[in-house]
């Protein structure tokens, strides 16, 4: 058990954390939305409710959106796009999607590689891009329940103020889904902006993440 913790302990911290902070989301987001319905004069709703409920889906899915989107644009965008001095970035010379050799595929492939690498046709294919695929799946699926969980909270509003409910397709293109989705956007490509340029600069000490410190500013893909 103790190999195991110690292996899989960034996944495990993270996951533990994220948790820990949906949780603490759930109720912060119950306690913002009874002030809102008492504002309204109508009942506060109780914990399980809430966590139930459209608004805490929406809050939700849309934060998970843009963080696969993050993801999905990072991992396809760094095949061919690159960094002079980041870390983050594969060496100039290597844009693109690389030979068979330098990917260890087909042919080249060694006796621990994993058995699709080996493979021929469109298992290759796929598994050679499995990784962005399922981000962008992710995050195709996630945008998705937000606007099914946005539409439905918004609806949810519209009746409270006693107007007219609104479609699916109407709230695909209505300010509310927009102003969730692109507030989000714009912290996704910033933070991953500042990430790839100030790892060209600045150090973390033991951080695949850096470079080691010692490291030139210009000296690229050399992690720490």
């Amino acid at each position: 058990m103790r190999g195991f913790l110690r292996g899989n302990s960034l996944t495990l911290v993270f996951l533990t954390g994220f948790l820990a902070v949906l949780v603490a989301q759930a109720f912060a987001g119950q306690a913002q939305f009874n002030n809102q319905l008492v504002s309204e004069g109508l009942d506060p709703v109780g914990f399980w409710p809430y966590v139930s409920s459209s608004d805490f889906a929406v809050d939700v899915t849309e934060n998970w959106q843009s963080e696969y989107l993050q993801f999905f644009l990072y991992i396809f965008g760094t095949v061919w796009l690159v960094q002079r001095g980041s870390p983050e970035s594969k060496e100039l010379h290597k844009a693109g999607t690389e030979s068979d050799e330098d990917q260890r595929i087909g042919e080249h492939a060694r006796p621990d590689s994993p058995r699709w690498a080996a493979a021929s046709g469109w298992r290759r294919h796929l598994y050679s891009r499995s990784l962005g695929l399922t981000m962008g799946g992710l995050f195709l699926l996630t945008w998705l329940a937000q606007s099914v969980t946005g539409v439905a909270a918004y609806n949810e509003q519209q009746l409270r103020q006693l107007q007219e409910p609104i479609g699916w397709i109407q709230y695909l293109t209505s300010a509310d889904f927009w102003s969730r989705t692109l507030q989000n956007w714009q912290s996704e490509l910033l933070a991953v902006a500042s990430m790839v340029i100030l790892s060209v600069y600045l150090r973390q000490r033991g951080s695949p993440e850096s470079k080691p410190v010692g490291s030139p500013h210009h000296a690229t893909d050399v992690e720490g």
